[in-house]
């Protein structure tokens, strides 16, 4: 008799066993079990979400037994180092099965967080794996000491693979980290005052300090980001297109302006006219918040994130450039409630959802989570793994949300009844 995930594959289950099968609730191995809902959350439309939300609830122990086991299914060890499917208690067993190739971990590499870093740095077979080390070098959560410890690692490599160089130029990230502390000076009168007024020298001098370590540890990024130009996401929506720099010279009217000459003294405009201020040549335009800042480079930009005021802090949160948006959550006057509306737009890059949660002064703010878990364009894994925090009625709010994910709607209204269960037994 064919097992139970053969008659799967194969569609020879009823409707309803299918749907019994999506929610784990098959009297099979939880191995097996395991496996048949990583095939219908990977192959099949009907039952696949229910599926994907039922493993993401599944037993850590049972999933810890199966991905630490190099003989299981191929289908299961990619799903689970996905990085969209990443459990954190799994991680490191992941990470040391051989049957995960380098590939794989390559991958997850590009997009991994500071949670799943540490955990590869931990990984005996990770720091074996050159390619591995690579592609963490170029990931932007990877601290500047873990970079160079991450080089010391791969000289032996490299020394044995190729023949010695008699004068071997610096590396590019130690180069651009000069050139940004040649350039600091520079981007000091590049940027325009702060509205929040003058500050006392010491804050000053600490706000330096931020904006030097900042652009040291973000050297690389910087160096191959060049001369990109402010790009904003979503600020046409927000602040209309009249908020955007204008052109130096503006038509007024089509009609040719009045001689002084010709007029009469003493005689009147004529009705329903209003006369217009001219400026004096030569005098400069006065420009709002975000036509000064589209004229700054990266760096220009970089500082203005860490020491400009609320307001520009609001319009750089948006900014196309990851390096510079990212800035703005390291700003030493940034208020939570600043932060509780970043967590809540749609118009950011997801890199800024992502690195909210890393910082642990922000989530100790209850609102902040919930506006994470609330936004639909936060990473399905991440709002995933934010939910537990939730009141109930958040959850059941949650719940009815059409704007989110259908995984996360399923989940949140099955977290809010378990919830309320726990709750009357006590």
């Amino acid at each position: 008799m064919p097992s139970m995930i053969d008659q799967i594959r194969a569609s020879k289950l009823p409707s309803n066993m299918m749907q019994f099968a999506a929610r784990g609730a098959l009297q099979v191995p939880a191995a097996e079990n395991i496996e048949i809902l990583v095939h219908l959350a990977l192959h099949n439309k009907v039952f696949g979400e229910l599926a994907r939300m039922t493993l993401a609830g599944w037993d850590e122990k049972a999933c810890l037994t199966v991905v630490s086991d190099p003989k299981a299914p191929r289908e299961v060890l990619t799903y689970f180092i996905a990085p969209d499917n990443i459990r954190p208690k799994l991680l490191p067993s992941l990470l040391e099965n051989p049957s995960i190739s380098e590939g794989e971990l390559i991958t997850l590499t590009v997009s991994a967080l500071r949670e799943t870093i540490e955990a590869m740095l931990k990984s005996e077979r990770v720091r074996s794996l050159r390619g591995v080390l690579e592609a963490l070098k170029t990931n932007p959560y990877v601290k500047k000491g873990e970079v160079e410890e991450l080089d010391r690692r791969l000289k032996p490599q490299v020394a044995v693979a190729a023949a010695p160089v008699p004068a071997a130029a610096p590396a590019e990230p130690v180069a651009a980290a000069v050139a940004t502390r040649q350039v600091a000076a520079e981007v000091e009168t590049k940027t325009p005052a702060s509205s929040e007024g003058p500050a006392a020298v010491g804050g000053e001098a600490e706000d330096d300090r931020e904006v030097l370590t900042y652009l040291d540890e973000h050297a690389s990024e910087i160096a191959a980001e060049g001369d990109k130009p402010f790009q904003p996401i979503g600020i046409v929506e927000l602040l209309g297109s009249d908020y955007f720099p204008v052109t130096q010279e503006q038509s007024i009217s089509s009609a040719p302006a009045a001689n002084p000459a010709s007029t009469p003294t003493g005689a009147k405009p004529q009705a329903g006219t209003v006369p217009k201020k001219s400026s004096a040549p030569g005098e400069p335009r006065r420009e709002n918040t975000l036509q000064r800042i589209s004229h700054l480079d990266v760096k220009g930009r970089i500082q203005l994130a860490l020491k400009g005021n609320k307001e520009e802090r609001s319009i750089l949160i948006r900014d196309g450039t990851k390096v510079v948006a990212l800035a703005v959550l390291d700003a030493p006057k940034i208020a939570d409630g600043e932060v509780e509306q970043f967590a809540s737009q749609k118009n950011v890059l997801e890199a800024v959802l992502r690195q909210i949660p890393l910082k642990r002064r922000f989530m100790k703010n209850y609102v902040v989570i919930r506006n994470l878990v609330f936004n639909p364009r936060t990473p399905l894994d991440l709002s995933l793994s934010l939910m537990k925090n939730l009141l109930v009625q958040d959850l059941k709010n949650l719940s009815a949300n059409k704007e989110v994910s259908e995984t996360i709607r399923k989940l949140a209204l099955k977290m809010c009844k378990q919830k309320m269960e726990d709750s009357k037994k006590k």
